[in-house]
C-alpha cells in the first residue's frame, strides 16, 4: 500500500503531529518492535559523550515542547 501525504501543503506542526501518530502506532506493541542492529552502537557512543561531558540530554516532553515552540 502506498501512502501519500500532502507534505507541501502541511504546516510543520501538522507534520510533527503526523510523525508522532506514526511513532505511537509503530511502538504500541513494544514486544514486536525491534530496534535495528546499529542502534545499540549509537546509544553506547552517545552514553560515552554524556559521561565525558561532551553532550547532555533532556527528557522527551521537554524536547518536544522546544521543537513545537521553535517550529510552531
Amino acid at each position: 500500500m502506498q501512502v501519500s501525504l500532502p507534505l507541501g501543503e502541511m504546516t510543520k506542526e501538522e507534520k510533527l503531529r503526523a510523525m508522532e501518530e506514526l511513532w505511537k502506532d509503530l511502538t504500541k506493541d513494544e514486544q514486536e518492535f525491534i530496534s535495528p542492529n546499529w542502534h545499540e552502537d549509537v546509544l553506547k557512543a552517545r552514553e560515552e559523550r554524556v559521561k565525558s561531558g561532551q553532550e547532555q540530554y533532556e527528557d522527551w516532553e521537554t524536547a518536544k515542547k522546544k521543537l513545537h515552540n521553535r517550529l510552531g
